[in-house]
């Protein structure tokens, strides 16, 4: 199977079914996406979430913000478990959603752990990752606060955000209180999605 153009396993591929299956069991009794996206997970939230793993396959240690049905988290997740190696951190504070994404980490047999605290408080409990993810979750502002923490324990790391069509906005609003380098990488799945990838992320003297 190809998955934005790229090969997967098998073994992969029914991983990611299992999930989108899981996905639309679950999200019938609680809030896990807009309701006009469930029918359409595969394109929509699948292969969206993939890219973020296909841009950085190093299986290393992720922290994933603001989880909620799973997306990007547990899909790199279940891509890293190919790979036999690295960690997923899923930081979600509702508890509803996070015995979902415990659910779908122990049945798709994706390598993760689930944080049920306020994204505040996750640096406390992760002392060191080597990339953040986030999707749909905050304005790049907001996200650099949430960052800072493991940026200054780790020179190195990398964020990567989905944004939408107004995400130059959002850059130059944070160029005001963040110096950072960016790349920026078109959406394979979403006309005039990107995602950011941001790294060498300190605060505006």
């Amino acid at each position: 199977m190809y998955l934005n153009g790229r090969r997967v396993s098998r073994e992969t591929q029914e991983r990611l079914e299992y999930f989108v299956a899981l996905f639309q069991k679950w999200a019938k009794s609680i809030n896990l996406s807009a309701p006009s996206t469930l029918d359409d997970a595969w394109s929509r939230h699948i292969a969206d979430s993939a890219q973020i793993f296909q841009l950085q396959p190093a299986p290393l240690t992720w922290v994933d913000l603001g989880s909620g049905g799973g997306f990007p988290g547990i899909v790199t997740a279940i891509m890293m478990a190919e790979h036999g190696d690295g960690w997923v951190h899923l930081v979600e504070s509702n508890h509803k959603k996070a015995a979902f994404l415990r659910t779908a980490l122990r049945e798709t047999g994706g390598r993760g752990s689930i944080h049920a605290v306020r994204i505040e408080d996750a640096p406390s409990i992760v002392q060191h990752c080597d990339f953040v993810s986030a999707r749909a979750l905050a304005d790049l502002g907001k996200l650099f606060a949430y960052v800072e923490p493991w940026s200054q324990r780790n020179a190195n790391l990398r964020a990567y955000f989905h944004k939408g069509r107004d995400y130059r906005t959002e850059i130059q609003k944070a160029h005001g209180g963040w110096r950072f380098d960016l790349l920026e990488h078109k959406s394979a799945v979403e006309r005039d999605s990107v995602i950011l990838e941001f790294f060498n992320l300190r605060r505006a003297s």
